[in-house]
């Protein structure tokens, strides 16, 4: 299957059939049940809205008009965790936030992913070295599945995080929820 994120629509379906009945190609569809259940999760991914620090504004702009977030599939900013699947950590973690980013995280339905925006939010960033105050990366809090590094990363960048977040939604399988021992995918800037 192609993986072109720029058709979420009909055309895109039909590459799930498995009918080769050309008279009934388009009025009966035969798919895998994992593969059907996958394209439409990974085609509305919703994110919570999160903004901590300065990549919060990398990720509003990502939701504007110029980059358009919302023709991938994860235009509703959702203001609740209870209502949303991936978590965009953006800005820096100080270790008094850290408690709550963990509560969001846990409040939020399974499947749940976590992408971590900015280089304090991926490793402390400046602060690594003299900053007591800042958490050295939010994946000692949550588990995190795609890193953007950057000081603040492009919305570019964090198009193509949830990119990789929507590969890994269309590898799963349904009945397997086990997330241990995978290795989170990681972009190089």
């Amino acid at each position: 299957m192609t993986t072109s994120h720029d058709t979420m629509g009909p055309e895109h379906f039909q590459e799930l059939n498995l009918n080769s009945d050309s008279p009934t190609r388009d009025n009966i569809v035969i798919a895998n049940v994992d593969k059907l259940i996958n394209w439409t999760r990974r085609s509305s991914v919703w994110p919570m809205t999160f903004g901590l620090a300065c990549c919060a504004i990398e990720m509003m702009a990502t939701g504007a008009a110029s980059y358009d977030i919302d023709r991938f599939g994860s235009g509703p900013f959702r203001a609740t965790p209870r209502q949303a699947d991936l978590m965009i950590v953006a800005g820096t973690v100080s270790n008094k936030m850290a408690p709550r980013v963990k509560r969001l995280y846990d409040q939020m339905p399974e499947p749940k992913y976590v992408i971590a925006m900015g280089a304090c939010t991926v490793s402390g960033g400046p602060y690594i070295k003299h900053g007591y105050h800042v958490l050295k990366g939010v994946d000692r809090v949550v588990p995190v599945d795609v890193y953007v590094p950057g000081c603040p990363p492009r919305p570019e960048a964090l198009l193509e995080g949830l990119f990789r977040i929507q590969e890994k939604i269309e590898k799963e399988r349904i009945l397997d929820r086990d997330r241990k021992g995978q290795k989170p995918a990681v972009l190089v800037d």
